[in-house]
This record gives C-alpha cells, structure tokens and sequence, in this order.
C-alpha cells in the first residue's frame, strides 16, 4: 500500500488532470459540452460512449481531480491483481500476493506508466480478470457484461471476444457486444458527429498515430520501419505473428484441461495477438495481459514459470538500459522486445503445453496421457460452475 500511495502521491504532484491520456478524455468531453466535436482532437481514440463517461471529470476542481484519477487508476490495478490471484485460487493475503503487487508496482515499468498517464486501460485491466474469474464460476453472462462495460470505455479487449465464440456462450457474447454497442450508439446520437469515430479516428488508428504518438509505439508493425523494414512488410510480418497466436489461442481451447489456467492461457495469445498487429499498441497494454498470467505462477507448468517470461520483462525493469536506446522515443524498441517474447512464450505454452525452456517428462509406452490432453473440450465448456449441484444429488 505504501508503494501504491507514493505513486499517486508523485502522479498527483507532478500531472494535470490526473495524467496526459486521463486529460485528452476530460477535454474531450468539455468540447462536447461546449457544443463542438470531441472527435477534433485526433488523439482522443475512444468511443463515444467514453465521452459521457469522462463528464463528471469536467466539474472536479482540478486539485481534486489530480489526486482521485491516478487514485483510481491505481486502485484499478490493485482490484485487477486480487482478481486474478482469487481466480488462481491464490489467497489475496499470501505472500505471494503481497510480494505480487509489489513487484508489479515497482519492477515492472508499464505500472508506473499507466499511473502517471492516468490512462484508461487501467480499466481493462481490472475488467479482464475479473470476467475470466465470473466465467470460471460458470457466470458467462455477467463476464460478457463486464468486458462489454469495459469496451465501452475503452475498446481493448474487443479480442477477448474471440473467447466466448470459441467456448460457445453466445448469451455472453451478445451481452459483450450489446452493451457498448448500445452505449456508444446512444452517446453518438449526442454528438454534433455522431459517425466522428468511424470517419476520423478508425483511419487514424489504422495509419498508426502521428509523429507524437509513434516513437512510443511497440507493435512490430510500427517499430521494424524504423529499422529500414518496409512499412508493408513489417505489417504483413505482424499480421502473420498475430495470426499465429489466434491459432495457438484456439489450441490451448481445444485441449482443455481443468481449472483457470484454461481461460487465462486463451485470453492471453488474443490480447498479444492485437497488439502485435494493431500499430498503436504501447508499454501500458502488457498491463491487461501480465498480472493474470503472473497470479498462475504456483500453478505447476505455468507460462509464468518458464525462463522467457521472466526474460521478456527483463526490458521493463526501472533503471534497466541497453546501449543507444536510452532516449525516452526509443524505448518503444526494448517494448517492441517485450512484446514479441512475451507472445512467443504464450504462444508456445497455448499450443503445446510446454514451458519454454522447461522439458517435462515424457509419459512412458502404454502410459495414459494426461487428462487434460484426452477430455472432449466440448465438454469441459458446458460444466457446471464451481458448487452447482449436479444430476443424481
């Protein structure tokens, strides 16, 4: 608790409207209530939905303002670790949860980033666990309805998606596509554009930013041009890696096996996989992704106990440097090598079952495989929830 309120103390110092990103929001939405276009700020890449949800910002005083977003971005974060250790089965007051978020909070970079910036994505962050822990309990729908409210707000996890077609809850699915589908197409109604998202902001995204944003852009679509790669094929060779993970993700569902590893080893690939191809992809993402797969480390075969996991966050060490890239604008290079072990790393663990750098034992002739590579995956998905009664008692 003390490295999470000396954060928000020096987030609350040193930013305006509670962070960079927090205050494009909170200008946007004053446009709007000035009559104008939040849309005419290109750098604002929400929904419309987030328009009306940053106006209660707008009638803050500003002291207040800056000690309550990176409060909450913070306290995001905290309920998004406790979320994912609770679906891991880890008691929240462990060691290992405590030395959890405070590893997080002061070893891992992203942390502090999304803090400062008081950027949205801290609700993603808390959004996913905590549906990937209502879906473990067989509550489909309350999940769908938890990453719909997140899209709504900010639209990160629209990969995740993919999870609730490949586990065939469609009652989820219809409740994480409706709710920002209704949410944004009645705050649209509000706007001077209703259609400024589609027109000026989805070409934007696609282009990649602009020259303020892309020194800061991980994706390899974005940081291999500036290594001399032409721009259509970094995008083909990020496209290809993010294709690779959508099916090593379809794997590890296919192949079941019981308990949480399940749901959090197939979001994960879906969510890399997005940022591998999307070029406006930066170091506070991974925040949506790492937590949940860090909670499963005490799980045996863990993705979070191989070498390479631990490898790909080497980069993302405070104080940590590597020669010539120790310019603020080209640390999207050693996030661009986060990124890409990180998938890597995942991407093999969901589609064999093996922890990179870790050999597990082979099972002998005639030996039976484990039941976690032999239950009919159709069946593992239409289970009971945790405590339901079953036929017969």
């Amino acid at each position: 608790m003390a490295v999470l309120a000396a954060a928000v103390v020096q987030t609350a110092r040193h930013t305006r409207d509670g962070g960079m990103d927090n205050g494009i929001v909170v200008d946007a939405a004053r446009t709007w209530l000035r009559g104008g276009s939040p849309y005419a700020d290109p750098h604002f890449l929400y929904l419309p939905s987030a328009v009306l949800a940053g106006v209660p910002q707008t009638v803050l005083p500003l002291t207040v303002l800056r000690a309550a977003v990176p409060l909450a971005v913070a306290g995001c974060l905290l309920g998004g670790w406790v979320c994912a250790l609770r679906l891991h089965g880890v008691p929240v007051r462990s060691r290992f949860a405590v030395l959890g978020a405070t590893a997080l909070a002061l070893g891992f970079a992203p942390f502090g980033h999304l803090v400062r910036l008081g950027n949205w994505t801290a609700v993603a962050a808390l959004a996913l666990p905590a549906a990937l822990l209502l879906a473990h309990r067989g509550r489909w729908t309350a999940a769908g309805a938890v990453v719909g409210a997140a899209i709504a707000v900010k639209p990160l996890l629209v990969p995740v998606l993919l999870l609730f077609v490949l586990a065939r809850r469609w009652r989820g699915l219809a409740a994480a596509v409706l709710v920002p589908a209704a949410a944004s197409g009645l705050a649209a109604l509000l706007m001077p554009d209703p259609a400024g998202f589609l027109t000026r902001t989805l070409p934007f995204l696609l282009r990649g930013g602009d020259d303020f944003m892309r020194p800061y852009e991980m994706s390899p679509a974005a940081v291999l041009p500036r290594l001399g790669v032409p721009e259509h094929a970094a995008s083909l060779l990020a496209t290809a890696a993010a294709g690779c993970l959508v099916w090593c993700a379809y794997r590890r569902w296919r192949r079941g096996g019981p308990g949480p590893a399940r749901l959090a080893e197939t979001a994960a690939p879906l969510l890399l996989a997005a940022f591998l191809a999307s070029r406006t992809s930066y170091d506070h993402y991974l925040m949506a992704v790492v937590p949940v797969l860090l909670a499963g480390a005490l799980e045996p075969g863990a993705v979070a106990r191989g070498p390479w996991f631990w490898a790909a966050l080497v980069p993302q060490v405070p104080g940590f440097s590597l020669p010539y890239l120790e310019a603020e604008t080209r640390r999207a290079f050693r996030d661009a090598v986060t990124l890409c072990v990180l998938a890597a790393a995942v991407g093999r663990r969901a589609a064999t079952g093996a922890v990179p750098g870790r050999r597990g034992p082979r099972p002998a002739a005639g030996e039976a495989r484990p039941a976690a590579e032999t239950e009919d995956p159709a069946a593992e998905g239409e289970r009971p929830a945790v405590g339901a009664e079953r036929p017969g008692h």
